[in-house]
């Protein structure tokens, strides 16, 4: 039987295919219907009978969404895709879809990924780090999936960032100041180095700024080192993972994975060296969609808590 999953992007709906080996059998993307809810439920319905039409064969189906099932009455909650939010985006595609759906976040699905076949794979505690436009997270134990009684396990992003003295804090979406989302998202870095700067700039030109040597570029990025550092070293003294994934557009900073373990054993309980692994994802922007897809798998073998 095919593993269906589908990444329920505000500007962009994934859907991956694969085999009882994890080999992709089937991919294609659409863009996401604006503002329009009932025009992505047709979006994925279709997306979803394009695939099974296509390899002769249904699926199970799994759904990575930017939000949250309410534990009370199962409607999408803190989507920053707002047309989703207080729907009944499950039922709605189990009633069309004609199966049982999985839906999960996708910081969730994009943990699963890789702690399933990816680069934490065979790890007993991983956490997945997304660092893009916004700031998230997902845990998997044992390989379960770490919802949490709430739905929202793993979201480390609306925290205050920690040991933040030297740190300017800034006011974030959710009504909160100094989340560690204002300081580690793409969208996070762009607000300080305008605020420090006064110039407008996305985060890879900002990056590619200090490579050259820009003084103030290059000062931001040591910053940021150091608050990605004390932000994932409150995850060490909190859950202790094996290993820690980053993903999203910031994970693509190479220097990231060797200057922050320099410098987070000094924020780190502990008068050992952490042996917390800090890595790269296998599957990079599809794993999410990729997580989303062994979501029933996860369920069916009692993985999704």
């Amino acid at each position: 039987m095919i593993r269906i999953g589908i990444d329920l992007g505000g500007t962009k709906i994934a859907i991956i295919a694969l085999d009882a080996d994890g080999q992709t059998r089937f991919e294609q993307r659409v863009a996401t219907p604006k503002g329009d809810y009932l025009a992505t439920l047709d979006a994925v319905v279709a997306l979803v009978a394009q695939c099974e039409r296509t390899l002769g064969q249904q699926g199970s189906v799994g759904v990575g969404i930017p939000g949250a099932l309410s534990n009370k009455n199962g409607l999408v909650k803190n989507a920053n895709s707002v047309c989703l939010i207080g729907q009944d985006l499950k039922g709605d595609l189990q009633r069309r879809l004609q199966r049982e759906v999985f839906v999960a976040n996708d910081a969730n699905c994009f943990a699963l990924s890789e702690a399933v076949d990816g680069s934490a794979k065979g790890a007993k505690v991983v956490f997945g780090v997304i660092i893009g436009t916004g700031c998230g997270g997902g845990v998997v134990m044992d390989g379960q999936v770490l919802t949490g009684v709430n739905w929202i396990g793993g979201e480390w992003g609306h925290n205050p960032l920690p040991w933040a003295v030297d740190a300017m804090p800034l006011d974030c979406y959710c009504g909160q100041k100094g989340c560690i989302e204002t300081f580690l998202s793409g969208t996070g870095l762009q607000n300080h180095y305008q605020q420090r700067s006064g110039v407008s700039l996305e985060a890879k030109q900002i990056m590619a700024l200090a490579e050259q040597g820009v003084k103030q570029a290059h000062t931001l990025r040591q910053d940021y080192i150091v608050w990605l550092a004390k932000g994932l070293a409150s995850v060490i003294n909190l859950l202790d993972p094996d290993v820690i994934v980053l993903g999203g557009g910031m994970s693509n900073i190479q220097c990231l994975y060797t200057e922050v373990p320099k410098i987070w054993d000094q924020w780190i309980f502990s008068n050992e060296p952490a042996l917390t692994k800090l890595v790269a994802p296998t599957f990079g922007d599809a794993s999410g969609v990729r997580g989303a897809a062994w979501l029933a798998h996860a369920q069916q073998n009692n993985a999704i808590k």
